[in-house]
């Protein structure tokens, strides 16, 4: 028998929750309590039997509607733990608790992805679980180029533990393209690796020419099973360096080893796509699930 509740994060028993997290492989970084606490804000939990099954539901309400969202910098949710309790009882309990929904689905969810006609998205993971030469091994040949040239300039890679400057820029680079985070975000987001950092899951590298000129940088953050591609911002100086593929062959080898993998969090973007399948990633899909079942005298508020 499947029992199915929701309730406010306030009342949610946290160990049981971080524990379902952490304890299955669809659980990622995003769907932690404190996670979820600094981005979303207000949320809630689907809850199946006792935490075998859960849902985070960020929810935000819009002209007394309320609806579920994403949080920034959060790319994936969806169901977590035992996926074969998921039926039409879980789901129902959903949509009678909120009406409207825009969630994006963890690569778990495929067969529920499916059924409801969800879109496919893409997401490039590594396998870390072998040596480094190993992994550049995977590396498309078209990638030598840029590391040889890389190589040549005396770029060095530094383990820093100062995210501010990334971040700074990282906000500066996608004021354009990124107008939907807003300031409030991004006051979240650092208070969030404030707490990671303290947590010892917070890695800061990044590639310097001789001068101490930055030309790469990425924020990662950790778990025990992945590394997470939060944050990559390589300015203008560093574009004519390469200095971007240096700074993940860096990466790589230096977290080669590990059973864990590294997640560079997308990208549906052709270039960036093509960019992380140059280190051998393989496309790992996650999903976008959208469903409104709003009254139709206020569905038009929604679309």
């Amino acid at each position: 028998m499947v029992t199915c509740t929701i309730i406010h994060a306030n009342e949610i028993d946290v160990q049981k929750w971080d524990a379902c997290v952490a304890n299955n492989s669809n659980g990622l970084i995003y769907a932690c309590s404190n996670y979820l606490n600094a981005m979303a804000g207000k949320w809630y939990g689907l809850i199946v039997n006792d935490y075998e099954l859960i849902l985070p539901l960020p929810v935000k309400k819009k002209m007394g509607i309320s609806y579920s969202y994403m949080p920034a910098f959060t790319q994936q949710l969806g169901f977590i733990g035992q996926i074969d309790l998921l039926n039409a009882q879980v789901v129902f309990t959903l949509q009678q608790f909120i009406k409207y929904a825009s969630p994006y689905l963890n690569f778990s969810n495929s067969k529920f992805a499916e059924e409801y006609n969800c879109d496919k998205l893409n997401n490039y993971i590594i396998n870390l679980n072998e040596p480094y030469l190993g992994i550049k091994a995977n590396y498309k040949k078209t990638i030598l180029y840029s590391l040889n040239k890389a190589s040549k300039l005396g770029l060095n890679y530094i383990t820093d533990n100062n995210f501010e400057t990334a971040l700074q820029l990282y906000k500066a680079y996608n004021q354009q393209n990124m107008a939907h985070v807003s300031a409030t975000d991004y006051t979240n987001l650092k208070k969030l690796f404030i707490t990671l950092q303290n947590n010892q899951q917070l890695l800061v590298r990044k590639v310097v020419d001789a001068n101490n000129n930055l030309l790469s940088v990425a924020v990662l953050l950790k778990d025990k099973k992945r590394f997470y591609n939060i944050i990559n911002v390589t300015p203008n100086i560093g574009r004519a360096t390469e200095s971007n593929y240096f700074l993940y062959d860096n990466i790589l080898k230096e977290l080669a080893n590990q059973n864990r993998l590294f997640d560079f969090e997308g990208s549906d973007l052709p270039g960036v796509q093509k960019f992380y399948e140059k280190f051998g990633a393989i496309n790992q899909p996650y999903f976008h699930w959208h469903y409104n079942l709003l009254p139709k005298a206020i569905k038009w508020l929604k679309k």
